[in-house]
């Protein structure tokens, strides 16, 4: 059985994590690859958003808002399925980005977008984003009895 990090399928394991970035960021709703934990540890390099395995291959990606995400699954499917013909590509949408349509509707580039974007992120967000602030942790000196 041939294995999709074998040289003889795109170029060796290397460059084929590479090719599949390239595919998956040339794809026009992607915003960029995500970070997390989906990565190929290579010599000299890591390509995060991307992790190619013997049976798989899965990309986590950041998509930009407007289209429905099932169809920028979709498409970054379609994009990478030519490198790796035959494997299950698991694509997984760790977050959005703000699109210029939500930054023209708020009147403020960029500052309304991104706080939409912490509260849209509710499971696993940051502590101290807008919408996990936690409630003053002073409650107990502030108690009149």
């Amino acid at each position: 059985m041939t294995s999709a990090t074998e040289t003889g399928r795109t170029g060796g394991p290397e460059r084929l994590a590479d090719r599949i970035a390239e595919a998956v960021t040339s794809c026009p709703d992607v915003e960029s690859l995500a970070g997390g934990g989906v990565a190929s540890y290579l010599p000299g390099h890591r390509v995060s958003g991307v992790a190619v395995r013997d049976t798989e291959v899965e990309v986590a990606v950041v998509v930009r808002y407007g289209k429905p995400m099932p169809e920028i699954a979709d498409e970054v499917r379609a994009a990478v399925e030519p490198l790796v013909p035959g494997l299950p590509i698991d694509v997984r949408i760790d977050d959005i980005a703000p699109g210029a349509e939500s930054a023209e509707t708020s009147g403020t580039a960029g500052t309304a977008g991104n706080a939409e974007t912490a509260r849209a992120a509710a499971p696993g967000e940051a502590p101290g984003s807008p919408a996990t602030t936690p409630p003053s942790s002073t409650g107990e000196g502030e108690r009149d009895g």
